[in-house]
């Protein structure tokens, strides 16, 4: 309990640091503003020409989604996915940064766990994803007309216990990078994967089997199946499973996350290839 304590003003001051960089450039805040609603309007446009001049392919999307309301169904893919991709890019390319900037040996050699880097990081990510999440929400409503029929604390559960996942991902990131020297490529290779494999901005029924079955084993296929039950009204029943399946694959992940950070702690420091760009 001591170590946690002492660890937390180092934790802060790594996430105070991010905020007073991102409020000094504002221009960065313009991204949050134009992302959530720029991103699905291709996919929706998308849908609105294949469905036919009135709608009559609808009945058969609605077969495999279970909905006509391709709208809400593209808008909760889409959010999922943007949550991945912005913690892929900020917390998975955290100690990458560090290492670019020159900071990263010095901070390295504070007498605390190393992992007050990425924790603090995680703080400032999670705060800027909750202004992003709060922007997009207020847009769907406005600009799309989304409304979740079902309960919000139900949607607000899904989307914490996708926390676990999403960040043991990015613990794995992190670490990878310091060995790769690079992020660019392991995120698009990632993302890109997930787009496609979760369904994204389509039911996944529609995939080849073998598709299918690689689907079932990502977290995020859950949650965003488990986001759209909700927003189409349905309770705690019709997503008890995919709950299940968010809470044991994100103790799973995070634990991973963590044991490949330490490993990747105690290489570095035999090796001494922390400043090794």
């Amino acid at each position: 309990m001591s170590s946690v304590i002492t660890i937390l003003p180092a934790v802060w001051a790594v996430a105070r640091r991010e905020f007073k960089m991102f409020f000094r450039y504002p221009s960065w805040f313009i991204s949050l503003l134009i992302w959530p609603s720029l991103f699905p309007i291709g996919y929706i446009f998308v849908c609105k020409a294949l469905a036919g001049p009135n709608g009559e392919s609808l009945s058969t999307y609605a077969s495999y989604a279970g909905t006509t309301d391709y709208i809400s169904y593209i808008l909760i893919g889409t959010f999922m996915w943007m949550w991945l991709n912005v913690m892929l890019w900020g917390f998975g390319q955290a100690l990458r940064t560090e290492q670019i900037r020159g900071t990263l040996e010095s901070n390295w050699l504070a007498p605390l766990q190393k992992w007050f880097l990425l924790l603090g990081s995680s703080v400032y990510d999670m705060l800027r994803w909750t202004m992003f999440m709060v922007i997009a929400g207020v847009e769907f409503y406005f600009i799309f007309g989304f409304r979740v029929q079902g309960s919000i604390w139900l949607m607000l559960l899904v989307v914490l216990l996708s926390i676990p996942s999403i960040y043991g991902v990015g613990m794995v990131f992190a670490s990878l990078v310091l060995w790769a020297k690079q992020a660019n490529t392991p995120v698009n290779v990632v993302r890109g994967v997930m787009m496609v494999f979760t369904g994204m901005t389509y039911p996944i029924a529609v995939l080849p089997q073998w598709m299918q079955v690689v689907s079932r084993y990502l977290p995020l296929t859950h949650s965003i199946e488990a986001a759209r039950a909700v927003a189409a009204g349905s309770g705690w029943e019709a997503i008890s499973g995919n709950v299940e399946y968010l809470l044991i694959s994100g103790v799973i992940l995070f634990i991973l996350g963590f044991a490949g950070f330490g490993r990747t702690e105690r290489i570095i420091s035999q090796h001494g290839s922390l400043g090794h760009h």
